[in-house]
């Protein structure tokens, strides 16, 4: 089976009118998005014509990032714009039961404790059936003020999502600021996100956290170099016998969202296979054409399949073993469904 991990919800236009009614009210009305089943079954079924185009059997989606405008105020339109998200996905979710899994969106909103979001984490896991969740390092979308991930502040939720055993996908979202695009903005907090969780020593408190970085881990992975003197220069605040960088790094699970050969070669040789899950963030940004290959840029099944350096065990737990072992829910409807 090909399981990718990092898709997005395809959903009808029409859904996006609604977040502009919740915008529009200041609040004051939320209304319901409307989308019927047709609406949602066309949107859908496209989605599954792409998947098969490219030989996906299985998506894990959650909400479109740059869409969930986590810094928008009041949050009560963060927690209904997100809300409606898992909704459709989970309705998505029903019509194709073979072909996606969900993956939830928290309203994780500026200010607010990070345990407001627990109530629709809650919902997600238990009554709509998703098998991880999506976590925003920067809900102030490029504001001055957001806490990293290492701080404490974050610590509820890891120990949430460790009583529920579900993965989290670190996924960025929307950047307020004018100053970068949300593509730009994806790849800074993500290895922001790597960087402080080590730092500051998640993993010993929190040692089964399962936590995926999208884009096969921002810059890290090509910057590696600087972050592994660091760690060991005590003019830096590093401990020359101390733990090395790159094994903390792989403490990490990475996506394979790199949209060039090289960097995703680069990937699988500093993490390891064992580390890394197959994902196409598919159809997403990466979906033009590529004139050197005559495909598109995020069709990344053929390039995995050209390294020659991947064993046939190594692509088996990129394209489905490394998923199953960190999303056991799914690993267990899967099952049931066998």
């Amino acid at each position: 089976m090909i399981i990718d991990s990092h898709a997005h919800l395809v959903a009808p236009n029409s859904f996006y009118a609604y977040r502009a009614n919740l915008e529009a009210s200041g609040g004051y009305y939320q209304g319901a998005p409307g989308i019927s089943d047709d609406a949602l079954a066309e949107a859908a079924a496209s989605n599954v014509s792409v998947m098969d185009s490219v030989g996906i059997d299985l998506q894990l989606i959650s909400p479109r990032p740059y869409h969930q405008m986590h810094s928008t105020r009041p949050e009560q339109l963060v927690h209904w714009w997100i809300e409606a998200n898992n909704d459709l996905i989970a309705r998505t979710v029903e019509l194709h039961p073979d072909r996606f899994a969900g993956v939830a969106g928290l309203p994780i909103t500026p200010g607010a404790p990070v345990e407001s979001a627990f109530a629709e984490l809650d919902r997600a896991i238990n009554d709509l059936g998703f098998v991880g969740v999506t976590v925003n390092p920067d809900p102030y979308e490029g504001q001055p003020s957001t806490l990293t991930l290492g701080d404490e502040y974050w610590y509820p939720l890891w120990g949430r999502l460790v009583e529920y055993g579900v993965p989290a996908l670190i996924h960025s979202a929307g950047c307020a600021s004018g100053r970068e695009s949300y593509s730009e903005h994806f790849v800074t907090e993500e290895s922001i996100a790597i960087l402080s969780m080590l730092r500051k020593g998640v993993f010993e408190r929190f040692p089964t956290l399962n936590i995926v970085v999208a884009h096969g881990g921002g810059s890290v992975p090509y910057q590696i170099g600087r972050w592994q003197a660091e760690a060991l220069h005590a003019g830096l605040g590093g401990d020359p016998n101390g733990e090395r960088f790159e094994v903390g790094l792989k403490r990490f699970w990475f996506d394979t969202v790199l949209h060039n050969p090289l960097s995703l070669e680069l990937l699988l040789k500093t993490v390891g296979p064992e580390r890394c899950l197959f994902g196409t963030e598919k159809p997403g940004s990466g979906s033009a054409l590529n004139p050197a290959t005559g495909r598109m840029f995020d069709d990344l099944k053929p390039v995995l399949d050209s390294f020659d350096f991947l064993s046939e065990a190594d692509r088996a737990g990129i394209y489905e073993g490394n998923a199953l072992s960190i999303y056991p829910r799914l690993a267990a409807r899967l099952g049931a469904n066998a």
